[in-house]
C-alpha cells in the first residue's frame, strides 16, 4: 500500500475519570430480582461506577481532560478544539463541550458534542483527525464522558445491570513522522432499527409530560437480543473494513479495545476477527458499559498499565444506539 503524504495525527495525552461510588452486582441484587451470578455469566460485569447526585457529565469529562493534560505535559490554553461524545448531556443545550471549556478555565476556542451513543468517541476521533489534517488546528481534546445512572431504570432489572458512569479523554495533535497515529476510521449509521435501543421522550418527537415521565419513557429502552446481533455483524465488517484499507492483518494487531458492553459480544468478535481474547483489551467487568466512555476507559488502563508499545497496532471498534458502529486503526507513536 502507498504510504499517506498526509499529515500523522497523535495521541499526545490520555486521562480517564470514574466516580467514587462502586454498584456491586451483590448491591443490585437487594434492589430487583436478580444475582450476581445471573449478571456475570450474562454480561460478564461485577461493578460499575455510579455518579454522585450532583456529579454531572461535564464534571466527569473535565477531570479525565485534566489528567489526560498533565499526560500531556500540557496546558489547558494549549487546546484549540473541545469535542465532547456523549448522550448524557449535562442539559440539551448548551453543549456539554461548552461546561468542559469552561471548567478547564479557558476562553475563545470551539467547543460542541457528538452524540453518536456508543460510537461516540471514535466518531469524535474521525471528525477531529480530520481537522487536524486540514491544517486549521493544532491540538484537539476529545472526551467520551456518560452519565448513565441518570437516564437508567433501576427497577428494570434486564437494564440496570448493564450500566455505568465514567470518562475518558485524548489530546489529539499533528506529528511530522510519516505513517504512524490514527491511520483512519470508518464510520457507520443504519436509523431504521433505532427503536432497539433508545430514549424515548424528552425531545421535539415527544416532550417531557407528566404522560412521558408516568410511562417511564425518559429511561432507556433495549431489546437486547436484537442488539446483539446486529452489533456483532456490523463491528465484525467495520474492523474487516479498516484493516483491509491499510493492509493490515489481524495477527499484526496487539491489541484490539472494543465497546464493553457485554462478554458475549467482545467473545464473538474475537472468533469472527480470528484474534484471541487474550489480545482483547476488556475492563467491563469493574466498569459495565460506559457508553461513549468505554472505549478511552479502556484505553487509557491498558496504556497505563504499559501494556501499549511504540509501532503496536491498535484497533478500537465499537456498535451503538442510532444505530451506529465505527472501527479506528492506529500505530501508537
Amino acid at each position: 500500500m502507498t504510504p499517506s503524504t498526509e499529515p500523522s495525527v497523535i495521541i499526545k495525552g490520555l486521562g480517564s475519570y470514574t466516580p467514587e461510588r462502586v454498584l456491586t452486582n451483590e448491591d443490585l441484587s437487594h434492589m430487583v430480582d436478580t444475582s450476581d451470578e445471573w449478571i456475570r455469566t450474562r454480561t460478564g460485569i461485577r461493578e460499575r461506577h455510579i455518579a454522585a447526585p450532583d456529579e454531572a457529565t461535564s464534571d466527569m469529562g473535565a477531570k479525565a481532560a485534566k489528567a489526560a493534560l498533565k499526560d500531556a505535559n500540557m496546558s489547558a490554553e494549549e487546546i484549540d478544539l473541545i469535542i465532547v461524545a456523549t448522550i448524557t448531556p449535562d442539559m440539551p443545550f448548551p453543549s456539554t463541550a461548552c461546561f468542559v471549556q469552561n471548567k478547564l478555565g479557558v476562553k475563545n476556542i470551539p467547543a460542541f458534542d457528538i452524540t453518536a451513543a456508543c460510537s461516540g468517541f471514535l466518531y469524535a476521533l474521525e471528525v477531529a483527525s480530520g481537522m487536524l489534517r486540514s491544517g486549521a488546528y493544532k491540538n484537539i481534546l476529545v472526551i467520551g464522558a456518560e452519565k448513565l445512572s441518570a437516564i437508567t431504570n433501576w427497577e428494570d432489572r434486564t437494564t440496570c445491570v448493564l450500566f455505568g458512569d465514567g470518562a475518558g479523554a485524548a489530546i489529539l495533535g499533528r506529528c511530522d513522522e510519516p505513517g504512524c497515529g490514527i491511520l483512519g476510521g470508518t464510520l457507520g449509521a443504519d436509523g431504521q432499527d433505532y427503536s432497539i435501543l433508545y430514549l424515548p421522550a424528552g425531545g421535539s418527537a415527544k416532550p417531557a409530560s407528566h404522560a412521558t415521565v408516568d410511562a417511564g419513557e425518559h429511561f432507556l429502552q433495549m431489546q437486547g437480543n436484537s442488539v446483539f446481533k446486529i452489533a456483532v455483524r456490523a463491528m465484525e465488517q467495520s474492523a474487516n473494513s479498516i484493516l483491509e484499507r491499510h493492509g493490515v492483518t489481524p495477527d499484526q494487531i496487539a491489541w484490539v479495545i472494543p465497546h464493553q458492553a457485554n462478554n458475549r459480544i467482545i467473545e464473538a468478535i474475537s472468533q469472527r476477527l480470528g484474534i484471541g481474547m487474550d489480545r482483547f483489551w476488556v475492563n467491563l467487568d469493574s466498569y459495565g458499559n460506559t457508553s461513549s466512555a468505554s472505549i478511552p476507559l479502556a484505553l487509557d488502563e491498558a496504556y497505563k498499565a504499559g501494556k501499549i508499545k511504540k509501532d503496536d497496532y491498535l484497533l478500537f471498534v465499537s456498535f451503538g444506539a442510532g444505530l451506529t458502529w465505527a472501527s479506528t486503526l492506529i500505530k501508537w507513536h
